[in-house]
C-alpha cells in the first residue's frame, strides 16, 4: 500500500498526491495561477516553523548525525552509528536525525536505549514513508528549508556518516553556512576514511590548490574512523553545560 506523510497528513490508497509539497512550490507555472496559490502556501510555511520552533526550544545541547537510508542493519557502518548515538547520549547530547532508515534509525536507536533523546526531523519524500521506531521526539516536514533550519538552529555538531546526494548536501551546506559566518562554527565530523578520503585528497589537491577554498576552510572538517574519537570530536568544542546558541537579538 502506497502511504506518504505530509507534516501532519497522512494519505494512502486514492488519496496520495502525484507530487510533494516542495515539488509543487517549487515548480514553474506560466498561467499565474501560483499568485493565488502561493501567498497562501506561506501559512504553512510559517507553520512549519512554528511547529519546529516550539518543540525543540528546550531540547538542550545536539548533534545532527547524517547518513544513507540505505545503509543495511547488518553492516559495520549502522553498528558503528548505533555507538556514536550512544557515546553522544552518554555525553548528554540529544541525537538529531532524518527520522529515516539506515543511518537515521541506528543513532536513533543507539540515543534511545542509552537514555538519550532522540530526534528525527522527518520530511516528506515519494518513496520514504514515516519516522523510525526509535524516535522519541519527531516532526514531520513538508518543507526540507523549514527541517533545515531546524537542524542547524539545534545542533551543537554534525556527524556526517556515509551516504548520498541528501547527505552531500546536508554536509556541505553546513560547512558553507560556518566558513561564511552564517552560522556560529561548531565541529562537522566526517565518519569513514575509506569512503571520505579521496573526496579531501581532491579538495586538497585541487579546490584548496587552486585557490578556492584556504587551509583555514579545510580544518573545518575533521575526519575519523572511531565512533568513540567522533563523539569526542564533535563535542569537544560545546560541552553540554556550556553550549550556548547565537541568537543575534532574537
Amino acid at each position: 500500500m502506497t502511504k506518504r506523510t505530509q507534516g501532519p497528513v497522512v494519505r494512502s490508497h486514492d488519496q496520495v498526491q502525484p507530487t510533494t509539497t516542495d515539488e509543487r512550490l517549487l515548480s514553474g507555472s506560466d498561467d499565474g495561477a501560483w499568485v493565488h496559490s502561493d501567498p497562501w502556501r506561506v501559512l504553512r510555511i510559517q507553520a512549519e516553523f512554528v511547529e519546529g520552533f516550539g518543540t525543540l526550544s528546550e531540547l538542550g545541547p545536539g548533534i545532527g548525525v547524517f547518513g544513507s537510508a540505505r545503509t543495511k542493519r547488518d553492516s559495520a557502518m549502522y553498528a558503528a552509528a548505533e555507538r556514536i548515538g550512544a557515546g553522544l547520549a552518554k555525553a548528554g547530547f540529544a541525537t538529531l536525525t532524518g527520522g529515516g532508515p539506515g543511518i537515521m534509525e541506528a543513532a536513533n536507536k543507539g540515543a534511545l536505549e542509552a537514555g538519550g533523546v532522540s530526534v528525527g526531523l522527518g520530511i516528506e519524500l515519494p518513496f520514504e514513508q514515516s519516522l523510525n521506531e526509535y524516535v522519541s521526539l519527531g516532526i514531520n516536514f513538508r518543507y526540507f528549508f523549514a527541517r533545515k533550519v531546524m537542524f542547524l538552529k539545534y545542533s551543537n555538531g554534525f556527524v556526517v556518516m556515509p551516504g548520498g546526494f541528501g547527505t552531500f548536501d546536508e554536509a556541505f551546506e553546513a560547512l558553507t553556512l560556518v566558513q561564511t559566518r552564517k552560522v556560529r562554527s561548531f565541529p562537522i565530523v566526517l565518519f569513514g576514511q575509506d569512503f571520505w578520503a579521496p573526496l579531501l585528497d581532491w579538495m586538497d589537491q585541487h579546490v584548496m590548490a587552486g585557490g578556492y577554498i584556504s587551509e583555514i576552510d579545510r580544518r573545518l572538517i575533521q575526519l575519523t574512523d572511531d565512533p568513540d574519537e567522533a563523539v569526542a570530536m564533535v563535542t569537544s568544542s560545546h560541552p553540554p553545560e556550556a553550549a550556548m546558541r547565537v541568537t543575534d537579538g532574537e
